[in-house]
């Protein structure tokens, strides 16, 4: 396995003033062997000014945001990270490298849900390079990588869990925090072996497939409405309970058993009721 060597290259600023006094040096020796006429005194100024042609070569930029990753002859010698302008050897391949944060969203991919439903389901990944060596030379194709397996971490996500839990449980449209923290870790255990970090990974579409849409709306409009009369029917027995005892507390009536069951019967349907109830006086006893 590959792993990065962060290298710092010689300044090309002191390599140019190294190179610029050679030259000089060089073209004084080739100025002085002109006139003697000797072979033995102009060729090797002429080889030196070959060489240093060569060497010039070797100046390179790192810009802000990027690497540059060096090879020689196929052998990895380090990433130059710190931006600059450096000089190395000139036979060195400089590759430039992204360092950059990179975003991507997934197609959207149809996968079942942990209660086997059909959905369909999208995400955002945030990501950049973080180990260069690993990102050139372990994967052939590192930004196809992290979109493959991206894709593939959304998929073993979304089976894990169900679409809507109904209060029982994670679930994918209720529990977005758990959901992209799960979502982050399974990208980033597949991209660890690109050098990839995962920076954010949320999801961003959401929804039933369009065969089961329809009957998954209703279900959910099923549910909606008997937890609403769930909580209403749980407030009226309250309510009936609070004003039973008041009344037995404060000595305004005496009911029995009987009376008292009528009495929470009439209350519920008062208060349970979808439409406004018609009161009815009785101007008789209460036994009548």
């Amino acid at each position: 396995m590959f792993r990065e060597i962060e290298v710092k290259p010689i300044s090309g600023f002191i390599a140019l003033i190294v190179l610029l006094a050679i030259d000089a040096a060089d073209l004084w020796l080739f100025v002085q062997a002109v006139p003697t006429n000797d072979a033995a005194r102009i060729v090797p100024p002429l080889l030196v000014a070959g060489l240093l042609v060569i060497l010039h070569v070797g100046f390179f930029v790192v810009n802000p945001g990027e690497a540059r990753v060096l090879v020689l002859f196929g052998s990895y010698k380090g990433s130059a990270k710190v931006p600059g302008w450096y000089w190395a050897n000139p036979f060195l391949v400089k590759r430039r490298l992204s360092l950059r944060i990179r975003n991507f969203e997934t197609a959207k991919l149809k996968v079942n849900d942990s209660h086997s439903n059909p959905i369909e389901i999208g995400a955002i990944v945030v990501w950049k390079v973080d180990e260069t060596a690993e990102a050139l030379f372990e994967v052939d194709d590192f930004e196809r990588y992290v979109n493959v397996q991206s894709e593939s971490a959304v998929r073993a996500v979304a089976t894990g869990y169900p679409y809507d839990s109904h209060g029982a449980g994670e679930a994918l449209s209720t529990h977005t925090a758990e959901v992209s923290a799960a979502l982050k870790q399974a990208i980033q255990e597949r991209l660890s072996k690109a050098g990839v970090e995962v920076i954010e990974a949320r999801i961003s579409h959401l929804a039933y497939a369009t065969e089961i849409a329809q009957a998954m709306l209703q279900r959910q409009q099923a549910t909606a409405i008997v937890a609403a009369r769930f909580k209403i029917v749980e407030g009226a027995v309250g309510m009936v309970e609070n004003a039973l005892e008041l009344l037995s507390t404060k000595g305004i009536v005496d009911l029995d058993e009987e009376r008292k069951a009528q009495m929470v019967s009439n209350l519920l349907v008062v208060l349970c009721s979808e439409r406004s109830t018609q009161p009815v006086v009785n101007a008789g006893t209460i036994y009548a």
